[in-house]
């Protein structure tokens, strides 16, 4: 009997310290950007050990009917303090969260929800259920003992969407208009509120920050930009960088996005190789945007090499 008191008080000790760790580690204040909408806007630099990867926008929106989460950060603790700032604002139980996309800042905090709905695009849960868990590991090595208790969690809703690859929920008095895309990704969820006109953009939109390209599909990637364009929002989230009340985190998103594609396909003509592309300059533009040059040094390892074959195969012998 006093084995299992021991070990009874210990699960009671080690639950009770969980929100301190999340404390420490995490420091998130809500930011009001519309009515009952509210983000947690990340550092623009990379995620380390310094910021322990809170690098990325999340969000939510209370509603009449719950809370509606959008993308869970980094950790398990990071989900936790997500939810105890979230606790601050309203007493509103969390009624769902939507992931936008399948990489590791925006869906490894969903140990903290795994009690509600986790909704996603089928490609985003695919990804995580084959690949989360590797994503977690390669998180961990990056910001270290802020990614304890982790493990990835793959949603349990797929979004159901009509034939325009759109799908429309009301929560309350706000109608969410669910839009995938592609091209970050190979399913970016947008998630636009048509009561106060925000746009939820995940990793689709960047701002004042260079995009990352790990799976990145550009010509795909510009079309969604359209799509966001298109949809109407009068103030936009991106997935990292400051909340916008304009259109020019798309235009600057489009144009980086459009230029790297012009030098890659140039440098390929002229036979140059990835390393020596990798150290070229940037125009000072480019240059200006957080986590340069290692956000463009990464792109030439992910996009190039296939674009140099492709124009090494196009050419006569």
């Amino acid at each position: 009997m006093r084995r299992v008191s021991v070990l009874g008080l210990c699960c009671v000790l080690l639950l009770a310290t969980i929100p301190a760790l999340a404390g420490d580690y995490y420091a998130l204040t809500p930011q009001r950007i519309a009515p009952d909408t509210y983000v947690f806007e990340g550092a623009l630099e990379a995620f380390d050990f310094d910021n322990h990867g809170a690098a990325v926008n999340t969000g939510f929106i209370v509603t009449a009917d719950g809370v509606v989460v959008i993308d869970t950060g980094p950790s398990r603790l990071y989900g936790q303090a997500m939810r105890a700032a979230i606790a601050q604002v309203t007493d509103q139980p969390v009624v769902r969260v939507y992931i936008t996309h399948a990489h590791a800042d925006h869906f490894l905090g969903n140990n903290a929800f795994a009690d509600v709905p986790i909704a996603a695009l089928e490609a985003t849960a695919a990804t995580i259920d084959t690949a989360g868990e590797q994503m977690a590991r390669h998180l961990y090595d990056r910001i270290g003992a802020a990614m304890r208790g982790t493990s990835a969690v793959v949603p349990d809703e797929i979004v159901d969407l009509g034939s325009d690859g759109q799908a429309r929920v009301d929560y309350g008095d706000h109608g969410l208009r669910l839009i995938a895309t592609a091209g970050h990704s190979p399913g970016d969820l947008m998630i636009l509120d048509e009561r106060t006109g925000v746009l939820f953009a995940g990793d689709v939109v960047f701002n004042e920050r260079a995009p990352a390209t790990p799976h990145g599909d550009i010509a795909g990637w510009l079309h969604s930009l359209d799509e966001a364009a298109a949809s109407g929002f009068r103030i936009v989230v991106p997935g990292h960088g400051p909340v916008a009340y304009d259109d020019a985190p798309l235009g600057q998103t489009g144009d980086y996005l459009r230029w790297l594609m012009h030098r890659f396909e140039q440098a390929a003509e002229r036979g140059d190789s990835a390393a020596e592309l990798m150290f070229e300059p940037l125009p000072a533009r480019w240059a200006a945007l957080a986590v340069q040059p290692a956000e463009y040094r990464r792109s030439v390892g992910y996009l190039y090499p296939a674009l140099e074959r492709a124009t090494l195969s196009s050419r006569p012998d």
